[in-house]
């Protein structure tokens, strides 16, 4: 057979799978009529596992993985279908959509925020981004932040989660695990960074540099340019401005944003020291009550899936079976637990989706950890 032989060959199998798989879902479909009359689970796990078993042997060694791979997704759109059939939603997706009809129509303009860092930081400059006329609650830690949200300190948090060059900010995404919140809005913020010092001193003069470990790692060409200095971690880049200020030393300069030079009287040694000019910070807006403007078109989820083969892939099915695209996927270790992992997603779907109420409502009924983030839009 010539190549277009083959491939005819090859469409009219496809076109018999197709058929069948057609056939397979119908009659999935009448077990989940008969499943949900009979009080019986959807999930039936022995049943699956002794399934994939026997299509395994059949398909022999040299396909069982593929043919196990093929019919675990066939299993989970069986699933998905069944769940469907005329039930009532999950109490997430009710929650959800509760919250689409009771948020209000704009998003508030004025509103106390906590963020970390000081006068000067690209938190503030984020939070005024967000809000016209914000009322900052400058915090020390990334986990003050959380608190003074759950505390009902503020209304809002506002929180860096990931750098253009220096990527996710880790230790935020350590307090996401262990604190309960929403994420309400998010923005990006361009960073420049600029080397600071007191007037009088040059280039030539500074010995110590401070700044926070992000704009560290941002600015690490221009760093190692230098390495005569000596490197120290502050908790924010403005905050290493003011420590600068307020020391008295001629040695000492602070990586930081322009706006802090006038801002604590510091002179500017260098200019746009980052590894690259594309450099942002992606920054949430937190909240302690579910709230969900009109064009939400991203949402956030936290996961904890079972430390077996496939168990991502698995997950992964759902997404790409509704056609809904991960723009974000990050791995954090749990703490506390050895080999365990919190998969953190962003995707980008409209919370009126219809293909977002199916995934909402299967992974509420088939994980055991699954954490709702918030649906919300981007400023820019």
């Amino acid at each position: 057979m010539d190549m277009t032989e083959m491939r005819q060959k090859i469409d009219a199998i496809d076109h018999q799978m197709v058929a069948l798989y057609r056939q397979r879902m119908e009659v999935a479909e009448q077990i989940g009529v008969y499943k949900r009359a009979n009080g019986l689970p959807v999930y039936d796990g022995e049943r699956e596992r002794a399934l994939l078993n026997k299509l395994g042997e059949l398909a022999g060694e040299a396909h069982e993985n593929g043919v196990r791979a093929m019919y675990g997704m066939v299993l989970e759109q069986s699933r998905a279908l069944q769940r469907r059939l005329g039930g009532q939603p999950s109490a997430l997706a009710a929650e959800i959509t509760r919250a689409v009809e009771e948020t209000e129509r704009l998003f508030p303009p004025k509103a106390m925020v906590a963020c970390q860092g000081v006068e000067g930081a690209y938190s503030q400059i984020a939070c005024e981004r967000l809000f016209r006329a914000p009322g900052i609650l400058y915090c020390k830690t990334f986990e003050n932040v959380f608190s003074a949200i759950e505390s009902g300190l503020c209304r809002y948090g506002v929180l860096p989660i990931e750098n253009s060059l220096a990527g996710s900010v880790n230790s935020v995404y350590d307090q996401m695990i262990a604190h309960r919140f929403y994420i309400v809005r998010s923005t990006r913020i361009k960073i420049d960074h600029a080397l600071l010092a007191r007037p009088g001193a040059s280039l030539a003069d500074i010995r110590e540099v401070y700044s926070h470990e992000q704009a560290i790692h941002q600015c690490a060409d221009f760093l190692a340019a230098h390495k005569e200095w000596h490197v120290n971690v502050c908790g924010n880049t403005a905050a290493a401005a003011k420590l600068v200020a307020e020391s008295g030393r001629q040695d000492a300069a602070a990586i930081s944003s322009g706006a802090c030079a006038a801002l604590y009287g510091l002179n500017t040694l260098a200019e746009d020291i980052q590894n690259n000019s594309n450099n942002h910070t992606r920054f949430i807006c937190i909240s302690k009550r579910l709230e969900i403007y009109p064009g939400a078109d991203r949402t956030s989820l936290m996961l904890v899936l079972p430390n077996r083969p496939g168990s991502l892939y698995r997950l992964l099915s759902h997404f790409y079976a509704r056609g809904i695209n991960l723009t974000k996927l990050e791995s954090r270790p749990m703490p506390g637990h050895d080999f365990e992992f919190m998969f953190y997603f962003d995707l980008d779907v409209p919370v009126y989706a219809p293909a977002f109420s199916d995934l909402i409502a299967e992974l509420d009924a088939e994980l055991e950890q699954f954490t709702y983030l918030g649906s919300y839009s981007e400023t820019v």
